[in-house]
């Protein structure tokens, strides 16, 4: 039986004294604070990532905290809209919050369908660059929209209707990379010469097969990634929480660590739902280890459609 991870709401009360600090829920979902500005990134809180519910695939453990429970956001970020990035329970539970939400060209009609005003949604191309600035607290953040290798669609009649992207995002002392999700291509080593060094390059490991290499990464292209983008430390994400792939889950982040010291990669592992600073150094929890197999473990759902 997998445990509850769980997400203390007081925690993001308390004084966070940490310039940068991450909470991973599981694949690529996270809350990234940065100096004072939350951004929530690709928010997945259904039990299944799929069309419907009763089918697809289903998560490992239920989410680490309710959607109303989450603290303040500045805004919300969406990559694409596949359904393991774009949930429709999490956004139409967030969406009367008043928050700025950023998405990649053509996904906006989706967050306009799922209740979020047409206000409050910009929507980037490639290349294009947004300046926000908290509200609460005047922090401010500067997003950039980039090209990755993949594709988008949530239904088999409507692929390529929307864009994907990554994300550069910085402020005056941080610079960060979202990869989402890409297969590798080099473009990585352009985006490393013209926007790095990167204190952290977050990049997917799972979900991946050879034969899916113009789409997903993996483990090893992560790394190869990694070094391209001109990144600092690695923040592996894409794994840990969904079954999307016909590998064992925790083979990528296993073949990850065994072969991240001979590419000389520092790498950073949170724990699911635990608000982890990151301090510029390798960091490693490696909570999966202890845990029995999923595929065992009925996860009930929390989701909650409060705001």
């Amino acid at each position: 039986q997998l445990p509850h991870f769980r997400t203390d709401a007081r925690w993001f009360e308390a004084s966070n004294a940490s310039p940068v600090r991450i909470t991973w829920f599981g694949h690529s979902s996270l809350l990234l604070e940065m100096d004072g500005f939350r951004l929530l990134v690709d928010p997945v809180w259904s039990l299944r990532a799929s069309p419907v519910q009763f089918a697809g695939p289903q998560r490992f453990f239920p989410p680490t905290i309710a959607l109303h429970e989450l603290p303040p956001l500045d805004a919300v970020l969406i990559s694409h809209d596949h359904y393991d990035h774009l949930d429709e329970t999490a956004v139409r539970a967030l969406a009367d919050r008043n928050v700025r939400w950023v998405t990649s060209l053509g996904v906006g009609k989706y967050l306009r369908r799922f209740g979020v005003p047409a206000e409050r949604i910009d929507e980037m191309d490639w290349c294009d660059r947004l300046s926000l600035t908290s509200g609460r607290n005047g922090a401010a953040l500067e997003i950039l929209s980039l090209p990755s290798r993949h594709f988008s669609g949530r239904s088999l009649f409507n692929r390529f209707g929307t864009l994907w992207a990554s994300f550069v995002l910085r402020n005056d002392r941080h610079n960060l990379y979202f990869g989402a999700d890409s297969g590798h291509w080099p473009g990585f080593a352009e985006i490393g010469e013209t926007y790095g060094p990167f204190d952290l390059t977050m990049l997917e490991i799972g979900a991946s097969n050879p034969l899916w290499e113009s789409i997903h990464l993996g483990p090893d292209r992560a790394l190869e990634a990694h070094v391209a983008l001109r990144g600092q430390v690695m923040f592996p994400i894409h794994w840990g929480l969904f079954d999307l792939a016909l590998h064992e889950w925790r083979q990528p982040i296993e073949r990850l660590l065994s072969i991240a010291p001979e590419k000389g990669v520092d790498l950073w592992i949170p724990a699911p739902g635990v608000p982890t600073a990151f301090q510029g150094e390798p960091a490693q929890n490696l909570w999966w280890r202890q845990l029995a197999n999923p595929a065992q473990a009925p996860i009930p759902s929390l989701v909650t459609a409060k705001s």
